[in-house]
Order: C-alpha cells, then sequence, then structure tokens
C-alpha cells in the first residue's frame, strides 16, 4: 500500500492529512488479520505473555478493540469498506457468541464468568452502534438473539468501582438504540452516571473511582463514553450536561501535548497511546472543544505519528506493549497483547465528514508551542508548565494518588512522583526514584504515601504527605518558565534523620536536567549523580541528581531549584530565580518576572 503524500500546505507541523489517517487505520487492521481463528471470532495476538485474564479473554480483546478501530473507518468512511473490514467481524460476532465459555477456538468468554468481558463488551456495543446499517441490520435475528444474550451481563452493576461503570453505559445505549431491553438499558444508563457524578470534582476533572486517581482515563473513558453516548442518541439534555464538562477538561488536557507530539506520560494504561487524542476529537465532532479545528488536527495528527515513527508497531505491523517500542514496566497485568488497540479511540476523527473544517483548516500550534505557561489545575492537585523554546510540557503533581494502600507497599510510579514531563518517563526501581523526596530510615527511602491537595494558585501547588506513621512532609512546587522551586517541610522527624531530594531522570542525548541546593541542605551540598534504569521511552540508562541533607529539629524546610529543558547548553538555574528563605516562608522573584510568596508556616493542615 503506498504512503499518502505529506502535505506541508495543509499540516505545516505534521505533514498528515485524512488520507493518512485512513490509511493508518487500514495498515493497523490489515497486520491483525493473519492472527485472527477460522471464523474470526478472536484475534489471538503474539506476545511475551497473557494477561491476567487469560488467552481466551485476550483473543475476545482483539476482536473488539480492532472491531472498534473498524468501525470507526467504515463509518467515517459512511459505509464504503474497500477493504472489507466489516465482513469478518460479523463472521465473529457469530462465532464468539455461537457457544460463550465454549472450547472452540472462536467462542468469547461470558461476562458473567471473565470480568474483562466486561470492558470487551463495551467496544463491540460502540462498534456495533456506530456501523448498525452495514452490519447489525444485515445479521439473521438468531445472530442477533446470541449477540444480545452475551451482552446483556454488562447491564448488571459495575464488578469495578471506577470508570468501568460506562461499559455498561455503553452497551445499554447500543440496545437502547437498537430497541432492545429499553428500560432496563434506561436504568443501567442513569445508574452509570450517577456513579461517577460522585467523582466529579469541577473544571472537567473525575478522579477515576474514590482513590484521587488522575490521568489519561479522564479523557478517553470518563469525558469520551457520556458524551459519545450523547451525540450518538442526540440527547440534548446529556450534551448540554457533560458537553461543557468535556470543554473544560480540553483546556488542561491540550497542555499535556509535547510540540513532538508526545502525551504526558503519568498514570497507568500508558501502551494506549494516542489514545489520548480521543478527547480533543471528540470535542470537535460535538462542538465542545476550546480547540481551534486546526489545533485540534495538529495535536491527534501530532501524537499519531510520535508513536508511529518511534516504533510502537513492530516490523509485522502489530502493536507492542510499551510507549515507544516494547517495554515491560509500563504494562499492568490485566494488559495482554491486543490490550494497545485501545488506541482505537484515537482514530474518533474519522466520524467526522471529511469536509469539516477539523480536516481542512491549517493546523495551528499546541499550547506548548506558543508560550510559557504555568497553569494549575486546581481539582486534582496539579500544576502544568510548558516552554515554547522547546515545546517540553511537565506536570507537577500534588494531588494524584493511587498508591498503595499497605503503608510498607511501593508507591505507583505512575501517581507517586511530584514531576511528570513529556521527555522523561519515570523510572520504575523502587529504590532509585526520580522527581521524588523521601526520608532514608534504616538506609530505606520512604515512600511519598498518599498525597492530600493543599491548594494552588497562578504558579504553585502544594499538598501534604504521610511517609511513615508520625511524621508528615509539607510539599510546594513554583513554577515559572524553565525553572521550579521545590520546598519540602519535614514535620516531626526525630534530629539527624537523613532525607534525599532527587531530580529528572535524563539520557545523555535527552535535555538536561539540574538541581541545586538553596536551603536547609548543607551549604557545601554537591549533586550526587545516581544511574537509574531506561524509562518507557527506551534507550540507555538513565542518571538522576540526587541532593542529601538531615533534619535538624521537629519542623526542618529543604528547598531546591530544579530545571528541564531541551535548550542548548542552558545557564545554570541558578540564574532564573532568587530564592529567599524567612523561617518557613518563600520569596521567590523570577528573572525577568513576578514574585511569589509562599508561607508553609501559616498553612492551616500543616
Amino acid at each position: 500500500m503506498p504512503t499518502p503524500p505529506e502535505n506541508r500546505e495543509l499540516s505545516p507541523y505534521t505533514g498528515w492529512t485524512r488520507a493518512h489517517w485512513e490509511d493508518a487505520a487500514d495498515r493497523l487492521l490489515l497486520a491483525v488479520r493473519p492472527y485472527a481463528s477460522p471464523r474470526h471470532g478472536r484475534f489471538d495476538l503474539p506476545g511475551p505473555r497473557p494477561s491476567w485474564s487469560g488467552v481466551r479473554s485476550d483473543g475476545l480483546e482483539g476482536h473488539a478493540r480492532t472491531f472498534l478501530l473498524a468501525a470507526l473507518r467504515v463509518a467515517g468512511a459512511r459505509g464504503a469498506d474497500p477493504c472489507d473490514h466489516l465482513s469478518r467481524y460479523a463472521e465473529g460476532l457469530a462465532a464468539g457468541t455461537e457457544a460463550p465459555g465454549g472450547d472452540g477456538p472462536d467462542s468469547w468468554p461470558p461476562l458473567t464468568d471473565v470480568r474483562q468481558a466486561v470492558v470487551e463488551s463495551a467496544s463491540v456495543a460502540l462498534g456495533l452502534r456506530m456501523t448498525r446499517p452495514w452490519l447489525w441490520d444485515t445479521l439473521d435475528d438468531r445472530t442477533r438473539q446470541r449477540a444480545v444474550d452475551w451482552l446483556l451481563p454488562a447491564l448488571e452493576p459495575s464488578p469495578v468501582d471506577n470508570n468501568w461503570w460506562l461499559f455498561g453505559l455503553t452497551v445499554a445505549g447500543f440496545l437502547q438504540d437498537a430497541g432492545i431491553e429499553t428500560d432496563r438499558a434506561a436504568a443501567t444508563i442513569d445508574r452509570s452516571l450517577d456513579r461517577i457524578e460522585q467523582w466529579y470534582l469541577g473544571d472537567g476533572w473525575y478522579s477515576d473511582g474514590d482513590n484521587r486517581a488522575f490521568d489519561h482515563y479522564n479523557a478517553w473513558a470518563l469525558h469520551f463514553y457520556p458524551v459519545l453516548h450523547a451525540h450518538l442518541s442526540g440527547d440534548q439534555d446529556l450534551l448540554a450536561r457533560y458537553g461543557p464538562r468535556l470543554r473544560a477538561h480540553l483546556a488542561d488536557h491540550a497542555h499535556l501535548f509535547d510540540a513532538n507530539g508526545a502525551p504526558l506520560p503519568y498514570g497507568r494504561s500508558l501502551t494506549y497511546r494516542f489514545a489520548a487524542a480521543a478527547a480533543p476529537w471528540l470535542g470537535a465532532l460535538t462542538g465542545h472543544t476550546p480547540l481551534t479545528p486546526g489545533a485540534t488536527r495538529r495535536l491527534a495528527s501530532g501524537t499519531l505519528r510520535y508513536f508511529l515513527d518511534r516504533g510502537a508497531c513492530d516490523e509485522r505491523g502489530l502493536f507492542t506493549l510499551g510507549w515507544h517500542g516494547p517495554h515491560a514496566p509500563v504494562v499492568q497485568s490485566y494488559s495482554g497483547p491486543a490490550s494497545p488497540y485501545w488506541a482505537a479511540k484515537g482514530f474518533l476523527g474519522l466520524l467526522l465528514p471529511a469536509e469539516h473544517p477539523a480536516w481542512t483548516d491549517p493546523e495551528e500550534p499546541l499550547p506548548a508551542e506558543r508560550a510559557d505557561t504555568v497553569r494549575p489545575v486546581a481539582p486534582a492537585g496539579l500544576l502544568l508548565q510548558t516552554t515554547a523554546a522547546d515545546g517540553l510540557v511537565r506536570l507537577h503533581n500534588h494531588g494524584s494518588n493511587h498508591v498503595a494502600s499497605d503503608p510498607a507497599g511501593d508507591d505507583d510510579s505512575g501517581y507517586a512522583r511530584f514531576a511528570y514531563s513529556t521527555r522523561t518517563g519515570p523510572t520504575t526501581a523502587p529504590d532509585q526514584p526520580d522527581n521524588h523526596f523521601a526520608l532514608v530510615i534504616d538506609g530505606r527511602l520512604t515512600r511519598r504515601g498518599p498525597a492530600t491537595p493543599l491548594g494552588t494558585g497562578p504558579d504553585w501547588a502544594c499538598s501534604l504527605s504521610t511517609p511513615i506513621p508520625g511524621i508528615r512532609v509539607l510539599s510546594a512546587t513554583l513554577a515559572h518558565g524553565r525553572a521550579e522551586v521545590r520546598a519540602h517541610l519535614v514535620l516531626g522527624a526525630p534530629a539527624g534523620t537523613p532525607v534525599r531530594q532527587t531530580g529528572w531522570a535524563t539520557t545523555p542525548d535527552g535535555p538536561t536536567a539540574q538541581l541545586h541546593p538553596v536551603h536547609g541542605y548543607p551549604p557545601a551540598a554537591e549533586t550526587v549523580e545516581l544511574t537509574t534504569g531506561a524509562t518507557l521511552q527506551g534507550g540507555p540508562a538513565t542518571r538522576t541528581a540526587a541532593l542529601h541533607g538531615t533534619t535538624t529539629g521537629p519542623e526542618t524546610l529543604f528547598v531546591a531549584l530544579a530545571s528541564l529543558t531541551a535548550e542548548p547548553s542552558p545557564p545554570p538555574v541558578t540564574t532564573l530565580a532568587t530564592v529567599q528563605i524567612t523561617a518557613q516562608n518563600i520569596q521567590v522573584t523570577w528573572q525577568n518576572g513576578p514574585t511569589t510568596c509562599l508561607a508553609l508556616e501559616t498553612h492551616p493542615l500543616r
């Protein structure tokens, strides 16, 4: 298949047009065909290991997630299917539901037996909903009834109390449209939306459950399913409720994308990669977006190219479990060989007609390319920092958790770091964490523990954590340009307790990281270089700067300046800010910028 030519007049940043998206979808779908079962009920893709749900569930996942991609491809072409994708999935639907739970090579596990099948039922139902005239309406009554019987258990309460509630909503939406079990479907929709309402914190941000987990599931699940359901059903009341939330979220979400196209790697399920582009496309589809059409396509095409140009697919054209290429530490045990195909959501833009401005307007720059920005996300306790000179994005975390409940357990590296960036990935070795502040107890580093957000301001965010019982750490980040001030007030630790602050984990050919002591560390403190493991971007092992100090009493303040930049030969971070400490008050005068004061000693939740 010849690759479409680039169009740098229409797309000056990426060169890509709608034809590239259609071509990419076809290539991905053609690549999985050799791994289909005899009647296409399952796609048993090769991989390093099965998921915790087993190979039969993984084969269903291969069918469901690639079917979602095929549905977007064909529905976007208004039924045109030159590669004959849908016929295979129609055959697979009939074969998979013929004898659920059986031993045949095509059979699907029942939703009542395998929880993961509930997840996949949503992709099957959404695909059927989008392609109904060309697939569902062509099936015989017997096949349709078997499919309905397989889907119906998804209408029960969710077995997992997080974004999983929306899988039942998605199945219910299809059944309601098809006139099947409409009362029961309506009840499922109401129940699902009522549950996620408990996690809505305002300004476009949900927690993915009760544990203050903030990540890309906000965009590719918690907004994606309700808003897309409202759009497909034509429910203007629902759209009026959830559309403005999507718009508010996109105002922040757009700042998570690097000029090179990379979405910020934080949270879990990062192997879904460019599924992060689904929400911006959804905004364009529904009109609930702060982004211009040209900026929407620039964001989406940029992130798709970012991954396809960096080895997300192997020599067979199959997605790997990882980020650029294979990277086991970023993969959760629930993921199997076909899990990365949830990236199909990133192709949602194909539902926009070819004449839509998102396809016809010239590309426009991303927020990270336009100006230096420090942007607080108050509901989540996050602080976003972007720099236009290098297009780099950083996130300072003072509110996202999803950490182990066991005080002796390790933090999740995707949630517990104080900072993340689009050019560095969190290290995964618990004894060498990057962007971490720890006490050293009996030779071991303490974990961060759950972070309680204490507030945000125009250029700062702060939080409180309890690394071990009886000792608390009040932490704050202040940012301007590429400079960061990292402050930690240790409360309740015995005098002489060692502490360690680490910086960004970088490679020799990556961005430049700087870390400089300001207060609390010994006057002659040296930055010690630690060798850490490879990050999700791959390449050689990283090196992380570290500062060491000791507490001097029941309250000890430690302050450092830090920086991460891709600018060539950057001046020392000490030239970017003047920091003055009075008791436990911090005053920062930024180079060519304002002065910020933060009073830790008077914070009411100390």
